[in-house]
C-alpha cells in the first residue's frame, strides 16, 4: 500500500488537555507501529497504548495513514531539535560530525522504533518518507558547501556527501545502537570519524595522529 497522499497537517487542539492526548496517540503509535508494523497495527491498539477510548482517536486524526505521519514528521523535527542542540554552530566540520553522530546515537537509544517506523512510511506515504531524508539531507549539503567554501573540507557534491554521511550515521546507528545495545558504539564513533575526515580534509590539511593501540597484558 503506497498512496503517496500525505495528508494536510491536521488543527492543533485548542485546549491544553486536547493537546495531550493527541500527544499521547502519537506516541502510542510509535510504540504500536515499530512492535506490530502498520497493517497489523489496528487503532484499538493505538488507543489502547495510549489509554484513551477508541472513538478519541477520529477527534484527533482521520486514519492511521495520518497518525503515520504525524508520527514520522514528529521524529524527524525532534530529531533536527536534538541535533541542532548538539552542533550549536561551533566547531570546525569535523568536530559538528562528531557531536552530531554522538547525537544521532543518543536519539536512536531513546527511540528505538525509529528505523521501523520511518522504513514503514516508504511504503504507506512516499512524499512522507522522502520529506523526511531530505530533511536532513538539505541544510546538511547546505552546511557542508559552507565549509567548503571556507576551506575547511575538500571539493566535492554537497548533497552527494550529505546522503553518504547520512549512510554512516544509518548504519552505525542501527548495527551499534539496536543490534549492539550501545556496546562498542564509542570505538565505532571514533572509527566514522577518523574516515569521514579521511574523506572530507581539504588538499594540504595535516594528517590526524593515529591513535595507539592499547597494550594487551599478558595472561
Amino acid at each position: 500500500m503506497n498512496q503517496d497522499s500525505t495528508p494536510a497537517p491536521a488543527q492543533a487542539p485548542a485546549t491544553a488537555r486536547g493537546q495531550r492526548t493527541r500527544q499521547k496517540l502519537v506516541e502510542a503509535a510509535e510504540v504500536v507501529f515499530g512492535e506490530k508494523g502498520f497493517e497489523r497495527a489496528s487503532i484499538a491498539d493505538i488507543t489502547r497504548q495510549a489509554g484513551v477510548a477508541l472513538g478519541t482517536f477520529y477527534v484527533y486524526f482521520a486514519d492511521k495513514q495520518a497518525l503515520l505521519v504525524e508520527v514520522v514528521d514528529g521524529l524527524a523535527a525532534r530529531l533536527k531539535a536534538e541535533l541542532a542542540g548538539a552542533i550549536g554552530g561551533r566547531g570546525d566540520r569535523l568536530e559538528v560530525e562528531r557531536r552530531g553522530l554522538k547525537a544521532f546515537f543518543a536519539f536512536t537509544a531513546r527511540h528505538r522504533q525509529l528505523y521501523r517506523v520511518v522504513r514503514q512510511c516508504e511504503f504507506v506515504d512516499e512524499a512522507c518518507f522522502r520529506r523526511y531524508y531530505r530533511g536532513f539531507a538539505e541544510p546538511y549539503a547546505r552546511a557542508l558547501a559552507r565549509a567548503q567554501a571556507a576551506g575547511e573540507v575538500r571539493r566535492l557534491d554537497p548533497e552527494a556527501v550529505a546522503y553518504a554521511l547520512m549512510g554512516v550515521a544509518d548504519f552505525l546507528g542501527m548495527r551499534y545502537v539496536l543490534w549492539g545495545r550501545g556496546k562498542g558504539q564509542a570505538a565505532a564513533l571514533d572509527a566514522a570519524v577518523e574516515f569521514i575526515r579521511a574523506g572530507l580534509a581539504a588538499p594540504g590539511a595535516p594528517a590526524a595522529r593515529p591513535r595507539r593501540a592499547p597494550r594487551r597484558r599478558s595472561p
